[in-house]
């Protein structure tokens, strides 16, 4: 089984900067990984406040499906999100889908850690995919912590105020859980 890592939380928070310099650090310890990027990005349904059922069941589904592949292929899987992030927003535009909550819920169970990315004041960057609507984004950033708490989930919360720190904080929860690199080289005794 995969070592997989998750980092949740809303949309232009650093999630995604946050996966690929973890990537980078782990890669230059020689760990094999691989990353699973945000699927919402290439969802052909349209998203943000005004998504539909079609539009978050085929991310929530295709992000499982992503994530399959990714652990039966490398031993560590960094994922710019979770299920969990994808049903909130679900939950926000449909309400509570009873067909999809054991699927989330037992999928929730597959990560090893999770990473809660808080919301930083200020602006959103517009990047032609997510909305730039402040209020939005932090109504979907309380509606992920209600859920993690409501489902007794255990997360690295990263401070807010301490930015600079955060790959390392991530750097420092993740390495201690991956092992050795490789087994000792034995000694040469013929010299």
């Amino acid at each position: 089984m995969a070592f997989k890592v998750a980092f949740i939380g809303s949309h232009g928070v650093g999630k995604t900067t946050l996966v690929y310099g973890l990537a980078a650090r782990l890669k230059a310890r020689d760990h094999a990984l691989e990353v699973v990027v945000e699927v919402a990005r290439r969802c052909p349904l349209q998203l943000n406040e005004e998504t539909s059922l079609a539009a978050q069941s085929w991310i929530l589904h295709t992000q499982i499906g992503d994530e399959v592949i990714a652990e039966e292929r490398y031993p560590i899987v960094l994922c710019d999100r979770s299920v969990l992030d994808n049903y909130v927003y679900l939950m926000l535009a449909k309400g509570t889908q009873a067909h999809l909550e054991r699927l989330v819920e037992h999928w929730m169970t597959t990560y090893s850690l999770l990473v809660h990315v808080p919301v930083a004041p200020g602006p959103l960057t517009a990047d032609g995919v997510r909305s730039t609507d402040t209020a939005f984004q932090a109504t979907v950033a309380t509606r992920l912590l209600q859920e993690l708490e409501q489902r007794e989930l255990d997360f690295i919360d990263l401070d807010s105020n301490d930015r600079s720190s955060w790959i390392d904080q991530v750097e420092d929860a993740v390495l201690p859980r991956l092992g050795p690199l490789q087994l000792a080289l034995p000694e040469d005794d013929s010299r």
